[in-house]
């Protein structure tokens, strides 16, 4: 009787253990089943997190090739209504250190040419002008369309002075901009609208 009950309790004992060892296996068998939905979860997103890349890959290369044509446009054009040999201006789109960095160059005669050791200074500051122009004409929304000019032209020299006083009553006119120029130079303000003669007397300006 004795062997009996033992027997039994080893029985019932075994039968416990089997019990607790299929809520294992259950547990393990759902868990399994929720890494594999995971995966299937995780893999479709890759694919498609894959297929945005490529998609966002191509709308910023059409955004840089559109902006390098507007921007280019704008400051060749700016080049070529001063200078009568001009340089042409480029965008040029490159990656460094896993970064898309944008660099400006002249071109002239099929060579490449830095705008700040190749070219004269009236050069770069035509281009730098029609830069700051190009770029207010993409800001969204623009900001008012007045811009503040200091000495724009200040190296160029006196006999393209008309021209770019031409430059900037055209540009005034197609963009619907109003220039307000401080400037030295007489001849920059030939095609300005209202000019004020500031002389200083006395430490005290006076407006003509």
């Amino acid at each position: 009787m004795t062997w009996m009950g033992d027997d039994s309790y080893k029985i019932r004992n075994f039968r416990s253990h089997i019990d607790q060892k299929k809520g294992q296996f259950k547990e393990v068998q759902n868990n399994l089943s929720s890494a594999i939905l995971s995966r299937k979860t995780l893999t479709r997103a890759i694919k498609h997190s894959e297929r945005a890349q490529v998609i966002i890959q191509k709308v910023a290369k059409d955004t840089q090739s559109q902006l390098e044509i507007h921007i280019s446009d704008i400051v060749s054009t700016a080049l070529e209504t001063i200078f009568d040999n001009p340089y042409k201006f480029k965008i040029e789109f490159v990656i460094k250190r896993n970064k898309t960095e944008c660099e400006l160059v002249f071109e002239k005669d099929g060579e490449t040419i830095n705008p700040l050791n190749g070219t004269g200074g009236g050069v770069v500051d035509t281009a730098s002008f029609a830069l700051r122009i190009a770029l207010w004409t993409l800001q969204t929304p623009k900001s008012r369309n007045t811009i503040i000019l200091d000495e724009p032209f200040k190296w160029l020299s006196k006999d393209l002075i008309p021209r770019a006083s031409l430059l900037l009553k055209e540009l005034s006119q197609k963009l619907n901009i109003q220039f307000i120029i401080v400037t030295h130079i007489e001849g920059l303000s030939e095609e300005a609208d209202k000019v004020f003669n500031v002389k200083l007397k006395e430490g005290i300006s006076h407006v003509n």
